[in-house]
């Protein structure tokens, strides 16, 4: 089967129908939200100070994120599938499906016009949470089935951010939804992020070959550069003389978390911690894994919100998911939903400073 053409939102269309929608809490912190591509464009977060700081690249509205030169997928939600489908083709049900080939040879983050390029309904907004649908249709991106989405955002007053994702569907598909924002504690904009201590609750990573595809197997990141299990900065090992760096231009590999690769509940996943600041991102998450990005391909021509150019290395992402290239590889998690059955995911973003 061939994935028939998606048509992306329009710069004008976005300009009549997309909104941004503001939540806060008691201790002034502040995220916003636009119903386009459910994308968080903000996120402002007190330092040790109690100053508050953009944390979240990102642009002033829609229209930007369209017509922007480079497209990263700046706090982006990610489907139906984020990450890499491998040749961007899997096999359900004895049926072939073939996606579009977006990222090399593969696909990417759901394809041409994933859901991060679509307008969302909102179902209902408050001062401090706002859910969002989206029905993306049969054969869309080259997917099978309808599947309903819905994505809510709450911000609590311990100045948590949770992202809850559910998901139906009429007929067998995978599932794997993230989300895609860019930090920099320092503040967007604000040069790279090498100087964050980062430490992720993962012994092993899954391995890429030279197209971005794992390998298939779990590999233990002990006496590698890939150990983040004791808090280190982002600048200490990335540019280490290592096969894994130099296939991904930096850290761009999904992490197995610690606990059952088939366990749900919610679980550590990475702190990060920025100095100059005393901010403190704590991610918590019911995946059994996280792709952690460096930026490696921001390249400095990128313009965000308030006029500052975007660094190669000028933020990092959190990706909380099942693995790369699930539907092609059968001893990884399953990311098939059945119908009758409900897909559900959490993910917890704690801001802090000390």
């Amino acid at each position: 089967m061939t994935a028939p053409e998606s048509v992306a939102v329009s710069a004008e269309e976005a300009a009549q129908s997309a909104r941004l929608y503001k939540l806060t809490n008691k201790n002034a912190m502040e995220v916003v939200v636009t119903n386009y591509g459910a994308i968080i464009t903000s996120i402002l977060t007190p330092d040790r100070d109690g100053n508050l700081g953009d944390v979240a690249l990102g642009h002033r509205n829609a229209v930007e994120y369209i017509e922007a030169e480079e497209k990263p997928y700046l706090g982006a939600l990610v489907g139906r599938v984020g990450n890499r489908i491998a040749k961007g083709v899997f096999s359900l049900g004895g049926k072939e499906y073939s996606l579009a080939i977006n990222n090399g040879a593969n696909h990417l983050h759901g394809g041409d016009v994933g859901f991060d390029k679509v307008l969302w309904k909102v179902e209902s907004a408050d001062p401090q949470s706002i859910r969002l649908s989206y029905l993306s249709k049969h054969l869309e991106e080259g997917y099978p089935g309808n599947l309903n989405v819905t994505v809510t955002y709450t911000l609590t007053d311990e100045n948590s951010l949770t992202v809850d994702y559910v998901a139906t569907t009429d007929q067998a598909t995978p599932v794997n939804l993230t989300q895609h924002t860019y930090f920099n504690l320092a503040g967007e904009g604000n040069g790279d992020v090498l100087d964050h201590e980062v430490m992720l609750n993962a012994d092993r990573f899954t391995p890429i070959d030279e197209g971005l595809i794992p390998t298939g197997v779990l590999r233990a990141v002990a006496d590698s550069p890939l150990d983040f299990t004791s808090p280190k900065t982002i600048g200490r090992d990335i540019n280490a003389d290592d096969e894994q760096l130099k296939r991904a231009n930096g850290f761009d590999h999904n992490w197995v978390l610690n606990k059952g690769v088939n366990a749900t509940e919610l679980t550590l996943a990475a702190v990060v911690y920025e100095p100059t600041t005393g901010r403190l991102l704590t991610v918590s998450t019911t995946e059994p894994g996280v792709q952690f990005y460096t930026g490696n391909f921001l390249s400095g021509k990128l313009i965000g919100k308030t006029g500052k150019t975007y660094a190669r290395r000028g933020g990092f992402c959190l990706e909380t998911q099942h693995f790369p290239d699930s539907p092609n590889q059968p001893d990884f998690p399953s990311t098939i939903l059945e119908p009758g059955d409900t897909y559900r995911s959490q993910t917890v973003f704690a801001f802090s400073a000390r």
